[in-house]
């Protein structure tokens, strides 16, 4: 059993940053994938950017590409989402995932098998 614990969240101007964490318990962390969605009010759940369990790979959504940056850290059970150049539209709640059985990296919300309780991101002036 997988525990994910997401913090970092709350309200930034445009063009603001903020950093996600994600901190993980049970399992052995280094050998999944990890990713992070958002959901905004209304809409599907999308995806935003994942990491492979080494850390060496990442992949991400268009919309959030040059302005988000995932990373992890194996030795505390952490992934991070550094947020830059945030805009109004990035305004969700964000989510952080886990695909246990797999340590590539993965976009589609049905690879994860543990979720987070999610965090909301408001850019609003």
């Amino acid at each position: 059993q997988v525990q994910l614990v997401e913090s970092g969240g709350g309200l930034v101007q445009p063009g603001g940053s903020l950093r996600l964490s994600c901190a993980a318990s049970g399992g052995t962390f280094s050998t999944y994938a990890m990713g992070w969605f958002r959901q905004a009010t209304g809409k599907e759940r999308e995806f935003v950017a994942t990491i492979s369990g080494s850390g060496m790979t990442t992949s991400y959504a268009g919309s959030v590409q040059g302005r988000f940056t995932i990373a992890r850290d194996n030795a505390k059970s952490t992934v991070y989402l550094q947020m830059n150049s945030l805009k109004p539209e990035d305004t969700a709640v964000y989510y952080c995932a886990a695909d246990t059985d797999n340590s590539n990296v993965q976009i589609t919300t049905t690879d994860y098998d543990y979720w987070g309780q999610g965090t909301q991101v408001t850019v609003s002036s």
